[in-house]
């Protein structure tokens, strides 16, 4: 199933949030590791180094699941949206404390619920039932 939804959702997200990764350190330049404020990214997404080293790991995460199989794809997509549902929500209290160490402000939280409806709308709505190959 090469192009089944968890599969597709996961390569798309997984190389927009590796790209994401990427750009953020043209902006973070002089931005402390974990600092609380850090540059924009498309002139409204906050990161710091730290942010962009996690949108690194997760696009990682998604990419390879989504390139190997349907199981692992829909696996990585409800825990990434499990992880981006907790962050959504949680970080609206973070903003102005020093918890905050991944600089996000209101625009990051948005995107992260967005994120998370889309992630884990697909890896608990798509192929609910995966069934392995038997070979006779």
């Amino acid at each position: 199933m090469r192009t089944s939804p968890n599969r597709l959702v996961a390569t798309i997200f997984g190389a927009v949030y590796l790209l994401v990764g990427l750009l953020g350190f043209a902006v973070t330049g002089g931005v402390g590791f974990v600092a609380t404020k850090g540059g924009l990214l498309l002139g409204i997404f906050e990161v710091n180094p730290l942010h962009n080293i996690a949108h690194l790991l997760i696009g990682a995460a998604l990419l390879i699941a989504g390139l190997t199989r349907l199981s692992a794809a829909r696996a990585v997509n409800i825990t990434v949206g499990a992880v981006y549902l907790l962050l959504g929500i949680v970080g609206f209290f973070l903003v102005g404390t020093g918890a905050n160490i991944l600089a996000l402000n209101t625009p990051d939280h948005f995107l992260h619920l967005v994120s998370a409806i889309v992630l884990l709308g697909v890896g608990l709505g798509a192929e609910r039932t995966v069934r392995s190959a038997r070979t006779v």
